[in-house]
């Protein structure tokens, strides 16, 4: 059975979060069920969905799967628990990039942003936490 730490419980509530969070949020008449968006849009909010999930379950299989738990390791579980929310922050810089539809206030800063910047910090504690352990036995 793998050790349970304070940094595979953050690594898990963050890849949780990716994979989740974006279902909670876009499954509805504002997003996915949004008439006054063209399929195409429709189809890029599914392809963000999806790859929330896959990357969540990545991050989770590789926390809590078997075999040593190592620093190469611990690198594919940040990278894969943290990827949804480096591409979220990343999406306010592209053109003609709001983080909501009217009649909400149009902005470049949102609640996506305090979210993603949350799970990223946690995240880097999560690493800085099991880092010492895979490096030093611990």
């Amino acid at each position: 059975m793998p050790k349970i730490t304070t940094g595979k419980i953050l690594l898990t509530a963050t890849a949780l979060w990716g994979g989740v969070g974006s279902y909670v949020f876009d499954w509805n008449e504002t997003h996915i069920h949004n008439p006054k968006w063209p399929p195409h849009a429709k189809f890029h909010n599914a392809q963000t969905m999806s790859m929330g999930a896959a990357l969540s379950g990545a991050a989770l299989a590789a926390i809590w799967g078997r075999g040593a738990w190592t620093t190469g390791r611990l690198q594919v579980v940040a990278g894969a628990a943290s990827m949804y929310w480096v591409t979220q922050l990343s999406a306010s810089a592209y053109p003609g990039v709001a983080m909501a539809d009217p009649p909400a206030p149009s902005s470049r800063k949102g609640p996506q942003t305090a979210v993603a910047t949350t799970a990223l910090t946690l995240n880097l504690v999560a690493v800085l936490l099991e880092r010492r352990r895979c490096l030093g036995g611990r």
